[in-house]
């Protein structure tokens, strides 16, 4: 049964339909095998429906809303120009300022596609005219934009609470270290690119630029505030912080800055809908087929043959990370979770893995997929903003790709890395 449904999804989506075809197509063929026809076909239908009831889940479109809103308005250009005034100047500076703009638009928005648009827009072409490659600024957009993976508040660390059942608060506090050891490197690295390229500086800002800079952008950086200072004061719970996201976005660019109308709002909300429409289709059909390969046990006959539970803690983590490395790298971010996850839940369990740790190493895994080829989503995320060929998209990629590796590898290591602020906020 298990050659037969993965068979027909390989072929659905080399047949070019979209994900959630596949997915659906698997659990009803899962259904019909299990069953010996469609007589329990009501049971996949309440699958679906659990998959998308936890109350949870509502954080994610409240999110992708906020995003959209900052997006359109000037939050965006306010961070940029704040990053810019402080870094800008020293070698490297502008390409430093990128990656770590991307990060705080990662912080106050959690979705990679909306800081790929929001601050790739804006700065390649300023990269570009500064002199550097442009498939070194493509490479640097796509994965410093993927921090916001990590970086609270993280969509992708909602589903995966989600699904494993495992707090999403104490998932968001240990996604921030990893993803500021990540703009480090990446800043360190964009730094030698710079000496060794020739790169010009730009001109160094006054104080009272940064003041300035630092005035603008007070507004914007309320987000964090909102989100890690409510959920971690008591105040929210990483729901409501979403919702409280959604109204500050709405004060700060229609009242505030009167960046946006209603006639955007509403385009915004559209699209908004839209996307969180196929994101909750993704979640339903991937929760039908999780309950459908793990009724068949077929997690368990592949672990088994595999020897993973023989492995070790250390083991299984280089087993989880390559899984969902390699399945992000075909597959959406989403789908991979809510089909891996489950099946290497029991073995966490039984070797005795801290599922916080499990949760931000999925979640880096995922941030890596995703901008890796063959088909990284947020590769074909920059194709269509920034309407340059494939080729050129991904050409920069590997030194970026090499230094999230090294440090998925130091997470396994060093499990600190991540769990440090954790333990502390939580008191473990």
């Amino acid at each position: 049964m298990a050659t037969t449904i993965f068979g027909v999804m390989i072929v659905l989506l080399l047949l070019g339909f979209p994900m959630m075809i596949p997915l659906i197509i698997g659990a009803f063929i899962g259904f019909y095998s299990l069953f010996g026809g469609f007589g329990q076909l009501e049971t996949m239908i309440q699958q679906m429906l659990a998959g998308i009831r936890p109350a949870s889940l509502i954080a994610v479109p409240m999110f992708i809303f906020a995003a959209d809103i900052m997006t359109r308005g000037q939050s965006a250009n306010r961070l940029i120009d704040l990053v810019m005034t402080f870094v800008g100047h020293v070698k490297g500076g502008l390409a430093v300022s990128t990656a770590a703009a991307c990060t705080m638009f990662g912080a106050v928005s959690g979705s990679t596609q909306a800081t790929v648009v929001a601050i790739g827009g804006p700065l390649r072409p300023r990269m570009l005219k500064a002199g550097y490659n442009d498939s070194f600024v493509l490479a640097l957009i796509v994965n410093a934009s993927d921090i916001a993976f990590l970086i609270p508040p993280s969509i992708g660390m909602i589903i995966y609470g989600v699904v494993s059942n495992t707090s999403i608060s104490e998932l968001f506090i240990a996604g921030v270290g990893p993803g500021i050891l990540i703009l480090l490197l990446f800043s360190g690295y964009s730094m030698i690119y710079a000496i060794r390229n020739n790169v010009p500086t730009e001109p160094k800002a006054s104080w009272g630029e940064r003041l300035k800079a630092t005035q603008r952008a007070l507004w914007p950086l309320g987000f964090p505030v909102i989100i890690i200072g409510g959920i971690y004061g008591g105040i929210f719970s990483p729901t409501e912080a979403a919702a409280a996201c959604v109204l500050y976005a709405l004060i700060l660019e229609m009242i505030v800055f009167r960046s946006i109308n209603f006639k955007a709002l509403y385009e915004t909300a559209k699209s908004t809908g839209l996307i969180t429409a196929v994101v909750f289709i993704l979640v339903a059909a991937g929760a039908a087929f999780s309950w459908v390969i793990s009724f068949a046990q077929i997690p368990q006959t592949i672990l088994e043959a595999v020897g993973v539970a023989d492995m070790g803690q250390i083991g299984v983590l280089f087993v989880i990370s390559i899984a969902f490395f390699v399945g992000c790298m075909f597959v959406d971010p989403i789908v991979v979770i809510l089909v891996l996850v489950p099946i290497f839940a029991p073995v966490v369990q039984s070797v005795g893995i801290d599922p916080v740790l499990v949760g931000v190493i999925i979640t880096l895994q995922v941030a890596i997929g995703s901008a890796t080829p063959p088909f990284g989503c947020d590769i074909f995320t920059a194709i269509a903003v920034f309407k340059r060929p494939y080729i050129e998209v991904i050409r920069g990629t590997p030194p970026f790709i090499l230094i999230l590796l090294c440090v998925s590898v130091a997470l396994i290591f060093f499990p600190q890395i991540a769990l440090f602020l954790r333990d502390l906020a939580f008191g473990k």
